[in-house]
């Protein structure tokens, strides 16, 4: 199984979202922080806006943020927004199947039962456990001013375009 460009990256937005859910977070950081093009996230909010997952706010001070509780948005239920309307075989569209098996065949039961066990199994989590106590995620995803903190609770090393990070008592330059 594999999931498509979109839905992939409209976990990544959610995830995002919810570790920096203290403030408004714009198209271009998630793009930045998730490698994506903005045009293909746009496309990908827009669902996700539509859907209640996120709300947008329009203008200057504009972006996205969760529309509902990280514990409240099941993984299942994002994952089947974005794929339900893609037949996993082609013999899971009445209108478009061609194969000449399909009424003999015990191979489309088969991953019949095992679609069904992977999102009964995605049911099961919420973007609340994705996030949560994810201290490598929240590493790689916090946009906040405050300075970033590395996995093990030191100053984060210097990256491109950041800021050496600054102790207690030095003067900025």
């Amino acid at each position: 199984m594999r999931l498509t460009t979109r839905t992939n990256l409209a976990m990544r937005t959610l995830m995002f979202c919810a570790v920096n859910s203290d403030r408004i977070v714009r198209k271009h950081e998630i793009a930045e922080a998730c490698n994506a093009s903005e045009n293909h996230l746009a496309q990908v909010v827009n669902t996700l806006a539509q859907r209640g997952f996120v709300e947008t706010q329009r203008g200057r001070s504009g972006g996205l943020r969760l529309a509902r509780d990280m514990d409240k948005i099941g993984v299942g239920e994002v994952l089947r927004t974005f794929e339900a309307s893609l037949p996993f075989v082609e013999c899971f569209d009445a209108e478009t199947n061609s194969c000449p098996l399909a009424d003999a065949c015990r191979f489309r039961d088969a991953l019949e039962a095992g679609v069904e066990a992977f999102y009964s199994a995605m049911d099961r989590h919420t973007l609340g456990d994705m996030v949560r106590d994810n201290g490598a995620l929240e590493h790689l995803l916090h946009m906040s001013g405050r300075p970033k903190v590395s996995l093990c609770g030191a100053p984060a090393r210097k990256r491109n375009g950041d800021a050496t990070p600054q102790t207690a008592g030095t003067a900025a330059e």
